[in-house]
């Protein structure tokens, strides 16, 4: 449809009459923008024309500007058509600055419209941009974790091949106390050449082994003493156990030899052996003896203290400690192994975890209770106190072959004058509960200091009721004030000469 035509047709819809009082009362004409119209007076720049009523429309987008005499007033308002906009005005010039609404209002559902869905997709632009940036980082720092997991388990130190200590230390951090990561427990096992036979006993047999060039102990297990191996294997691999004077565990493996199954718990290796194998054809001095005999103390005090923390440990009571089960280290220190007796016990979770290990311990170390059955086996504490009595005995075997003014006496086994080689429950039962016997003191003890208060400790720690007996933390403290002491004065003397 043309123009004209849509302007007839809208000359023909209007239905009302404009309200010509203003202009009547003026009683003149007046002057309007012309614009696109009939009426339109050719001699002026811009054109205009004169009526009593200035008129602007906009028709299908064309705009149109006049004015009406009175009898085509009534063409002010019209019914509202789309693409189509009329409006009226009683002032010479009103409709020379008119235009359309949508041209004019910002405010119109269009514009709205604009003003509200830019600023969305922005937003919404800027979102989607900071989620990817922050998956971007998240994915990177896990990269950047996975790649520094993996250096660390391929870190060797420069210059060389790495050891195991370097391995060892590299997983097993201060304080962490367990050994490598089982897949790596498992391919450190199968990489070790057994060397030589360096024990034997009733559990089974301990070897020197090689891995990448470095001596190890290998424990190997008879298949009857199962519950040991799993036992220590678990207390090994689920307790934050490091520490100095406890034998540095390493890994733990089934596997087989010879068409038969063999249980391998791997440690550090010791070359001066156990205790009871070191006394046999050494003898230490006072100062050496009580460094000895607190380092034992000192393993002992860190198997029975529970630690409370996000990664800690509960208490454990050894229940076989004895001179075969304590190692000598290269500095004189001791360390306690063998813990496949061994109780558990959480305060914090209250729980008491004792196994199910038939064995009972080496009878020529047990306690009176234990021998008499009158131990409470349902309190953790009942178990360390066992433990304190086996340590008086073994401090008894330090001390026998410490020399002082030229005299030591020859290595013995606890009782030795009083039961056979291997003694019967009955027989330990007899001496210990009935007899009461203690092992005897040679007079020399009581000639030094060190050796004089080493000698009371054990007394204490053989009392026949289990509550009167030292704890070992008590027993820790009076050999480490000892150890002090004993400093202070060398250095006395050094600064005396």
């Amino acid at each position: 449809m043309g123009a004209v035509a849509t302007f007839s047709l809208l000359l023909a819809l209007m239905h009302s009459r404009v309200d010509t009082n203003a202009a009547e009362s003026e009683g003149a004409r007046l002057r309007c923008a012309c614009e696109n119209t009939y009426s339109c007076e050719d001699g002026g720049l811009p054109p205009t024309c004169l009526g009593y009523v200035c008129f602007f429309t906009v028709v299908q987008g064309v705009t149109k500007r006049g004015c009406f005499e009175k009898e085509h007033m009534s063409q002010c308002h019209v019914s509202r058509i789309r693409s189509v906009y009329t409006e009226c005005c009683n002032s010479s010039y009103c409709n020379s600055n008119t235009t359309a609404p949508h041209e004019r209002d910002p405010s119109k559902p269009g514009s709205m419209m604009i003003l509200v869905t830019v600023p969305l997709l922005v937003l919404l632009g800027l979102s989607v941009m900071l989620c990817g940036l922050v998956l971007w980082l998240r994915s990177r720092r896990q990269h950047h974790h996975l790649q520094e997991h993996d250096h660390s388990m391929l870190r060797v130190p420069s210059g060389g091949d790495p050891t195991y200590g370097d391995i060892f230390d590299e997983f097993c951090t201060s304080g962490s106390g367990t050994g490598l990561p089982y897949l790596v427990q498992r391919t450190m096992a199968r990489q070790i050449s057994l060397v030589e036979c360096v024990g034997k006993g009733r559990y089974g047999e301990v070897w020197r082994g090689t891995w990448m060039g470095e001596s190890v102990a290998v424990k190997i297990f008879s298949s009857r003493d199962e519950q040991s191996w799993f036992r220590e294997t678990e207390i090994y691999n689920t307790v934050q156990l490091r520490h100095e004077n406890i034998l540095g565990f390493i890994a733990s493996d089934m596997t087989s030899k010879n068409s038969s199954t063999q249980l391998w718990l791997v440690t550090h290796f010791h070359e001066l052996g156990s205790l009871y194998d070191f006394l046999q054809y050494s003898t230490l001095d006072p100062e050496g003896g009580l460094r000895m005999c607190l380092s034992v103390a000192s393993g002992l005090v860190h198997l029975h203290t529970e630690i409370l923390s996000t990664q800690g440990k509960p208490a454990i009571a050894h229940r076989d400690l004895k001179s075969r089960n304590i190692l000598v280290k290269r500095n004189g220190q001791c360390c306690i192994a063998d813990l496949g007796l061994a109780v558990i016990h959480s305060q914090s979770n209250d729980y008491l975890d004792v196994g199910n290990n038939p064995r009972v311990g080496t009878k020529r170390y047990m306690a009176p209770e234990v021998l008499d059955e009158s131990i409470r086996v349902d309190i953790f504490e009942s178990y360390k106190q066992t433990d304190i009595w086996a340590l008086g005995l073994v401090l008894w075997e330090i001390t026998r072959r410490t020399i002082v003014n030229g005299i030591v006496e020859e290595y013995r086994l606890p009782f030795f004058d009083v039961v056979p080689s291997d003694p019967s429950f009955e027989e330990m039962k007899k001496v210990v509960c009935v007899d009461q016997h203690r092992p005897c003191l040679h007079n020399r003890l009581h000639s030094h200091p060190i050796l004089s208060a080493v000698a009371k400790i054990m007394k204490e720690c053989w009392f026949q009721s289990p509550s009167a007996r030292l704890t070992a933390l008590r027993v820790r403290k009076t050999l480490a004030k000892l150890d002090q002491d004993q400093d202070c004065s060398t250095d006395k003397l050094k600064l005396d000469v």
